[in-house]
């Protein structure tokens, strides 16, 4: 079994300050260990600061987004982005600078994209925007002008902010998604026969199950359907509700399903205590009282111990590098 690290590195976007770059407005930054010094052993970035490249300098004034005169706060499109002190209005070079940058990172291929929560060019979710009128609070409504450019440009690119990281189980399902988006990616480029997609699709089966049943059931109808020769919409359309079904968090009840569907294929391979060991350590997981690493550990040594292809061809077995140890801490 080969995980996905033996393959390929990923290129991912992410905030320049995340990497320890001073370009924050007040010259500093926010490096983050986990992203710099574990997911980097696998990746390559593409360092980004949009207010920085705008030319609005480091330090620079401290900025935040206000609604239009409307008051429709929650309408990123119509936000503008003004200096808090004098209200100079920047809105117009930040967009200018955001649409030429994102033009350029569609072309580059990247497998996911991390972003600096609360800024008001990158925060993914709940960034502040003030009333019109300067007065009265601010609501966290609102979504940095960067950002919803660079998810408007690439649906289906996995997104996610650094705060969101440490939780666990946020962190686990954003690098599962950014090597699943790599691994689709691939397919897609290489036009692909309905035999490709089968196989593609089967590999997947287990883990897609563990996010979203009833997209595991649709995806598998679209693939059942496929003839010969698979026609650009259906792959466009596969890959969307894939990469939408991996967005489900993976609960620990599906995760137990799962682990006991696998678990059936032992039946008559190993020994009842065996058996029972195992069947104690999915249960213990769905408890709470192990991580996920501790039965998938232990079905994985099984499938290899007697050789269940079907198995050890899974994904869900080792969805990213397992030096990240993501499922110790799920």
């Amino acid at each position: 079994m080969t995980g996905p690290a033996d393959a390929f590195r990923l290129r991912i976007g992410i905030s320049a300050c995340l990497l320890g770059e001073p370009v924050r407005f007040d010259g500093g930054h926010k490096r983050d260990p986990f992203l710099v010094d574990l997911l980097g052993r696998f990746a390559d970035w593409v360092p980004v600061c949009p207010e920085a490249e705008a030319g609005f300098g480091t330090p620079r004034p401290a900025m935040h987004l206000v609604a239009a005169e409307d008051g429709e706060e929650d309408v990123t499109s119509r936000l503008r982005l003004l200096t808090v002190r004098d209200r100079r209005d920047l809105t117009t070079p930040l967009r200018t600078l955001t649409a030429a940058r994102v033009a350029q990172l569609v072309e580059m291929d990247l497998d996911g994209y991390v972003l600096k929560k609360d800024s008001p060019s990158c925060g993914l979710f709940r960034v502040k925007v003030y009333p019109a009128n300067a007065s009265g609070a601010a609501v966290r409504t609102g979504r940095g002008l960067f950002a919803d450019a660079l998810c408007r440009a690439m649906p289906l690119l996995p997104v996610e902010e650094e705060g969101r990281l440490g939780d666990a189980r946020l962190r686990e399902n954003f690098i599962e998604r950014l090597f699943a988006y790599r691994r689709l990616r691939e397919l897609m480029a290489a036009r692909p026969r309905a035999a490709d997609l089968v196989r593609f699709h089967t590999r997947h089966k287990l883990l897609l199950l563990a996010h979203a049943p009833r997209a595991y059931a649709e995806l598998g109808r679209m693939v059942a359907g496929a003839r010969a020769v698979v026609s650009k919409t259906l792959v466009t359309s596969y890959g969307a509700s894939f990469m939408g079904a991996l967005g489900a968090l993976a609960t620990r009840g599906r995760h137990a399903n799962v682990l006991q569907h696998m678990a059936g294929y032992f039946k008559r391979l190993v020994d009842e205590p065996s058996r029972r060991h195992l069947e104690e350590s999915i249960a213990d997981y769905q408890q709470g009282l192990v991580p996920l690493v501790v039965p998938v550990t232990l079905i994985a040594h099984y499938a290899r111990l007697h050789e269940v292809v079907y198995l050890l061809d899974q994904v869900y077995l080792q969805p990213h590098p397992k030096e990240l140890m993501l499922r110790n801490h799920v």
